[in-house]
């Protein structure tokens, strides 16, 4: 991933800029993907750049990784619930406002979701 700067007048690009062809004596598998980051996020730096090359992995998963993977859906399927559940929703907000000032607070709603439902999935597995 790369940082990228546009000329003046371009304020972003998103999308593929190479595509992989098969056609003939000009054969390449790489892609290169411009990407602007519309998420809420406290980065500046918004435009990425990336080369895609085919990748195939030749080793398992480790334990480690999988742990890590079933962390991961755990914990997005409950903070998707969690924003569904309209009875949490005003606390939430209230207690997001409360730390988002703070030196290790959340600065996004999304973030701090990340923060509480991970936080509470490592003390049940803990």
């Amino acid at each position: 991933m790369a940082y990228v700067n546009y000329s003046a007048g371009i304020d972003f690009v998103s999308g593929a800029l190479a595509k992989p062809k098969n056609d003939g004596q000009h054969t390449h598998e790489k892609m290169l993907l411009a990407q602007h980051r519309v998420a809420a996020t406290t980065n500046p730096k918004c435009n990425r750049l990336y080369l895609r090359t085919p990748v195939k992995r030749n080793s398992p998963l480790s334990q480690r990784e999988i742990q890590i993977r079933q962390r991961f859906t755990a914990v997005s399927q409950a903070i998707k619930a969690r924003k569904a559940d309209l009875s949490k929703l005003t606390t939430d907000q209230q207690n997001f406002r409360l730390q988002k000032n703070d030196p290790d607070g959340a600065k996004t709603m999304k973030a701090y979701y990340w923060k509480i439902c991970g936080a509470e999935w490592d003390q049940q597995h803990a």
